[in-house]
């Protein structure tokens, strides 16, 4: 069917419904010309007469009462499905603002954001990473990932997985300064402490001792508020450091990290998604079902027992 068939048989309809062809005409947003050449084309097409005229009045002939008994409900049919595709890309149209702190979610929400807008390309992901705690409201956040708490109430949380304080180096660092054995050893060592963007503090390296998870000062031989260029200073050997395991899972894998002291990796913490507990846009509970279902306690993310203490050196 092309469009001036459907135009046409548009046009037809309305007319029955309401009497008039001029309202027809009024009704489609279009000329009462180019109303009354349409259904004069859907007659000449069909090769009847679909209405009685007068200077008063339009009638429907027998045969085009059968056409329009016939067409009604097909036409009501094409219109809700052309109203349901217009709707379902306006819900999958339209920005999503999400927020995280930007140590630890890089590597987390970078392949689930590919994957998201190869599903929703009309949709426009806006991500600021950053530490603080904003304000919800006033950011218009949709969607945020926390570590530990709610930032504010009215908010529901969904966790995705423990968060792993792993103390790892480099094997050219433990060749060049050796192996610490025990947690005490640690002074005796190079070690990075991360400072907090928000705040500008030195973060103490957090230890499990004895099921509870303790702060642990260490003195620092290099401090940054920069999570990648820690990492980048741990992978050279130049420090150890105490790294979550989503950033330093794929290294500790791939050998260029050695965990060590792993009784004390602290775990007390989570990684959450947070959103609003008011109706959500399909984009934003779609986003969120595909978040929970792709990180939820993922072994990308959350290192084994056996990962954790294979990781010897030699």
């Amino acid at each position: 069917m092309s469009i001036n068939e459907l135009r046409s048989i548009t046009t037809f309809i309305r007319t029955a419904e309401l009497g008039s062809l001029s309202r027809a005409a009024e009704a489609q947003q279009i000329s009462p010309q180019a109303a009354s050449k349409a259904l004069g084309q859907l007659e000449q097409h069909l090769g009847v007469r679909l209405f009685h005229r007068t200077t008063r009045s339009m009638a429907l002939t027998e045969e085009g009462q059968r056409f329009l008994e016939a067409a009604q409900p097909s036409l009501l049919g094409l219109q809700q499905a052309l109203l349901a595709v217009r709707q379902t890309r306006e819900d999958f149209a339209g920005p999503l603002r999400i927020v995280g702190p930007r140590s630890v979610l890089q590597p987390v929400i970078s392949p689930v954001l590919q994957e998201y807008c190869r599903l929703y390309p009309e949709v426009q992901p806006d991500v600021q990473l950053d530490d603080r705690i904003g304000n919800w409201v006033e950011d218009r956040v949709d969607v945020g990932f926390r570590i530990g708490s709610s930032p504010q109430e009215g908010l529901i949380a969904r966790r995705l997985f423990p968060l792993q304080l792993v103390i790892c180096a480099a094997p050219s660092y433990l060749r060049k300064y050796g192996v610490p054995q025990n947690r005490h050893d640690l002074n005796q060592h190079r070690c990075s402490v991360f400072r907090h963007p928000g705040n500008g503090r030195l973060v103490p390296w957090h230890l499990k001792i004895d099921e509870s998870t303790l702060e642990w000062p260490v003195s620092p031989a290099f401090s940054t508020n920069d999570d990648l260029l820690e990492l980048h200073a741990v992978l050279a050997g130049e420090v150890i450091g105490q790294l979550a395991a989503p950033t330093a899972a794929p290294h500790i894998r791939a050998g260029r990290l050695v965990p060590l002291l792993v009784e004390h990796v602290a775990d007390g913490y989570s990684l959450f998604i947070y959103y609003g507990s008011r109706a959500l846009p399909a984009r934003v509970r779609r986003f969120i079902d595909l978040a929970v279902d792709r990180l939820t306690d993922s072994h990308d993310f959350v290192l084994s027992a056996e990962e954790l203490s294979s990781g010897g050196f030699s």
